[in-house]
């Protein structure tokens, strides 16, 4: 990675982005990694002004409206001085749509730190619903199994304190499809403002080692 990486990881819920965000910073670890969920928690758990904001619309059930997003991750990257260093950055979660996107591009292109890459994780979603239901979770560490391509070592218990597994209430079928419903409303024209833009790229497969290689080449690149 020779010049400044801007990188928007974008796919499907349960499309991989978790993993193979871990695998890219492992790979770069120049690359700096922006959660969007991670900042805003931050920011409500720290009691800032805009965390507060952000609460009360979480708290009314509301999504917390695009203006305010925008500036909890401009303001996160300002505060690592990583919009004006040429460093390179990894964003996961954020945007989600063309407005946010626009709205997210005219902030960063204020500083010339504008996204140089965006890249699709191209997951068949019948797939995806698979792993949903053989998913288990040991719910105080967070460690998750899969009973197809990552079983605990006893059924249904955790490998490191063999506490009970559980399954997360949105972890079936129904209400994983509900959500990637959501996703696929709103992805067409996201991909369009980037495709036009010249920074989107599609990496397909149903499995991270299918496609983590293609993504590293890409960054490589």
């Amino acid at each position: 990675m020779l010049k400044p990486t801007r990188l928007l990881l974008l796919g499907a819920p349960g499309s991989g982005k978790g993993t193979i965000s871990k695998r890219l910073l492992k790979k770069f670890p120049q690359l700096q990694y922006i959660s969007s969920g991670d900042v805003l928690r931050s920011q409500i758990a720290n009691g800032t002004s805009i965390g507060v904001k952000a609460e009360k619309y979480l708290k009314s059930g509301a999504l917390v409206p695009d203006p305010v997003m925008v500036r909890l991750i401009t303001g996160e990257l300002q505060t690592h001085n990583w919009l004006t260093n040429k460093a390179s950055w990894l964003l996961d979660g954020f945007p989600r749509t063309s407005n946010q996107a626009h709205q997210l591009n005219d902030v960063l292109e204020q500083y010339g730190s504008n996204l140089n890459m965006v890249i699709e994780l191209d997951v068949d979603q019948k797939v995806i619903l698979h792993r949903i239901e053989s998913r288990y979770v040991h719910l105080p560490s967070g460690r998750i199994y899969s009973l197809d391509y990552n079983p605990p070592k006893v059924p249904f218990k955790d490998d490191v304190t063999g506490e009970p597994l559980s399954k997360r209430e949105d972890d079936n079928a129904e209400v994983f499809q509900k959500r990637l419903d959501k996703y696929n409303e709103k992805i067409q024209d996201l991909r369009e403002y980037y495709q036009e833009l010249g920074i989107w790229r599609v990496v397909s497969g149903n499995t991270s080692d299918i496609i983590y290689p293609q993504v590293e080449k890409l960054v490589n690149r």
